[in-house]
C-alpha cells in the first residue's frame, strides 16, 4: 500500500535536507527518503535510502507514524512511512553535497519552520514538528487542492504500523475506500 519513506535527520538544533532535482517537489528542501524494494520491510527500505542518499551508515532511526496525502473529496491518495534520525554533535558531515539525487545541506530548524520559507515541501513543517516535538507515532495527513495544501490533520496511530500490515491495511481503508 504505502511505496516510500522518508527520514529527517537532526543533528543539534539542524535537519539535513535534500534539494530534489526530479519531480515529485523538484526544487525544494525534503527529508532524504525513497522507495521500498519488493519485499523490503519499511526500516530496511529507510536504513538503505539513507545510506544511498547521504553514505552516512549506522544511523540510528526511529519510526514516527505516517505521512499522507489526499486531494479535495478524498482521491488521490498517496503516503510513505516517516522516520527521525540524530546525528552526534562531533560526527562531521559538510555541506552542501551534490549526489544524484540533487543537493544535502543542513538546514536550521528555525528556517525550516519559519512561515515565510516557501522552499520547503508544503507540509514538511507540519510533520517535522510532530515527529521531533512528540514520542508518539502519528499520520501527518496533507489535504490539497492541485498543488495548494488546504488542510492538515494528525491522528495519533499504533507504531506497530511500522511492521504489522494488517494493523496498517485496517488503518489505510479510510483513505482508500475514496480510491476505490
Amino acid at each position: 500500500m504505502l511505496k516510500y519513506n522518508l527520514c529527517y535527520i537532526r543533528q543539534g538544533q539542524r535537519i539535513l535536507l535534500l534539494n530534489r532535482d526530479y519531480p515529485g517537489w523538484m526544487g525544494c528542501w525534503n527529508g532524504v527518503g525513497g522507495k521500498l524494494e519488493p519485499d523490503e520491510s519499511p526500516r530496511a527500505s529507510m536504513l538503505r535510502e539513507i545510506q544511498e542518499e547521504t553514505s552516512l551508515i549506522d544511523i540510528e532511526i526511529q519510526f514516527k507514524g505516517l505521512k499522507t496525502w489526499s486531494n479535495v473529496g478524498g482521491t488521490g491518495f498517496g503516503g510513505l512511512y516517516l522516520y527521525v534520525g540524530y546525528l552526534a554533535e562531533d560526527n562531521l558531515y559538510p555541506t552542501p553535497k551534490k549526489t544524484d539525487e540533487g543537493i544535502l545541506d543542513w538546514k536550521d530548524m528555525n528556517w525550516i519552520l519559519n512561515e515565510e520559507n516557501f522552499g520547503v515541501v508544503h507540509n514538511l513543517p507540519f510533520s517535522l514538528r510532530l515527529a521531533f516535538e512528540n514520542e508518539r507515532c502519528y499520520d501527518c495527513h496533507s489535504i490539497f487542492d492541485g498543488n495548494q495544501l488546504i488542510q492538515q490533520i494528525s491522528t495519533e496511530i499504533d507504531p506497530r504500523m511500522e511492521s504489522d500490515r494488517l494493523i496498517r491495511e485496517r488503518y489505510l481503508m479510510k483513505y482508500l475506500k475514496h480510491n476505490a
